[in-house]
């Protein structure tokens, strides 16, 4: 009797323990086909390029392998999770078109006004003999000397001038053809540049000096000198420059794509890099027609007031540019994504789906950045954590969202 309970109780034990095993091992190889279905390759945080079938570590940094499930969205897309949402600080705006105020800066340097230079030229032909200035950025004031000249054509007319001055005191004829003589010899040192003090004075002089000294007719500070003493000029060549620095340029280079926004006469606000306190308002007097085809940039011009000559040539200036009512569509700048080959924004399709748009960017100001791509007014985008949905999108996909494109 005992035996034969002895055996049922063994048969039992038998049939559980296969009832168990076979339990077991058909939810292992559950286990592994719901794994495999939802597994799509193994790959590492560290170097997602690496992609593998079967779990492992990595080649490159020997970190354990991460498996990557089964990504349902779209080439283009991905999903995120509400905590993933969170922990990425991914946020969305809705997409409207803004009318506000834009104020972009340029740097720029101080340069002569060319419009302000003076030149002075010889008045005949002739030899320097002497340069009152030989300094760039010297200052030359009005009826200052400025260059001694021996010229011999001067010379004759100087004796001509004396020759009827002096037989204008004969008799008869003489005297009349003296003084049409006079008047002509003084109307040929006018021509040469002398002054009238300077023609006065040759009725006093016993010898006829071929040398001239000539005065400037300007004000101003030197910016270039053209002659040399004992260099020979000819009549009109170009003593030296003179710049009035009560007026400078400020020139800077600004974008094509900001070429639009651009117009004449468009107020600026002037700040210094030298001179941080000073502030100066001023317009638009000059946007160049060409565009530079290496730099794709464009030289506007605006007038800078110097009554006092603070400000030199060649000083740093930063101008902000102020354009009313602009319209268009603005976004964080940090919310474009720039790859080599493409710029890109993400857009919520819908909630916790999002998806990549290729665009093209315009004005960039004040942290902002223009959209010129039209974009369904129906979604949204990501303004921040923009990076942080591309980096989990090439961890989980293994590769750029725009990958083989170009824009």
């Amino acid at each position: 009797m005992m035996s034969k309970t002895l055996k049922q109780i063994t048969l039992l034990s038998i049939l559980l323990m296969v009832i168990v095993a076979c339990n077991s091992k058909s939810k292992e190889d559950h286990g592994k086909h719901n794994m495999g279905k939802e597994t799509k390759y193994y790959t590492c945080s560290m170097d997602p390029q690496v992609k593998e079938d079967k779990p492992g570590k990595c080649p490159i940094c020997h970190m354990e392998l991460t498996p990557i499930k089964q990504d349902d969205s779209g080439a283009n897309e991905i999903s995120l999770s509400k905590q993933q949402i969170r922990l990425g600080n991914i946020s969305t705006q809705s997409i409207a078109e803004t009318k506000s105020s834009l104020n972009q800066s340029y740097t720029g340097t101080l340069a002569i006004n060319q419009e302000k230079i003076n030149s002075v030229s010889s008045r005949a032909m002739g030899r320097i003999e002497k340069l009152f200035f030989k300094s760039v950025g010297d200052y030359v004031a009005k009826n200052q000397a400025v260059y001694s000249l021996y010229s011999e054509d001067i010379a004759i007319a100087k004796q001509d001038y004396l020759t009827a001055y002096k037989q204008l005191s004969m008799p008869g004829d003489f005297g009349k053809n003296a003084k049409n003589m006079l008047v002509s010899a003084k109307q040929k040192l006018l021509f040469y540049g002398l002054a009238n003090a300077q023609i006065e004075s040759i009725k006093t002089n016993k010898d006829i000096s071929p040398n001239t000294i000539f005065y400037s007719t300007y004000s101003g500070t030197i910016s270039e000198i053209i002659a040399t003493e004992g260099g020979y000029v000819m009549e009109g060549s170009g003593i030296l420059k003179l710049a009035d620095l009560n007026s400078l340029w400020l020139e800077t280079q600004v974008n094509v794509n900001y070429v639009k926004n651009l117009k004449l006469g468009q107020n600026a606000t002037i700040t210094f890099t030298d001179f941080p306190e000073k502030t100066i308002h001023t317009k638009v007097s000059f946007i160049n027609p060409e565009i530079n085809p290496d730099t794709r940039m464009l030289l506007i011009r605006m007038e800078i007031p110097n009554p006092n000559l603070l400000l030199k040539p060649g000083m740093q200036a930063i101008a902000q540019l102020t354009q009313s009512n602009a319209k268009g569509l603005y976004i964080p700048v940090n919310a474009v994504i720039r790859e080599e080959n493409a710029t890109y924004i993400w857009l919520e399709k819908r909630p916790g789906v999002f998806e990549n748009l290729m665009v093209e960017t315009g004005i960039e100001t004040n942290g902002m950045i223009e959209i010129k791509t039209e974009i369904d007014p129906a979604k949204k985008v990501v303004v921040t954590g923009a990076y942080a949905i591309n980096s989990e999108y090439k961890f989980r996909k293994g590769s750029d969202p725009m990958e083989g494109m170009k824009m």
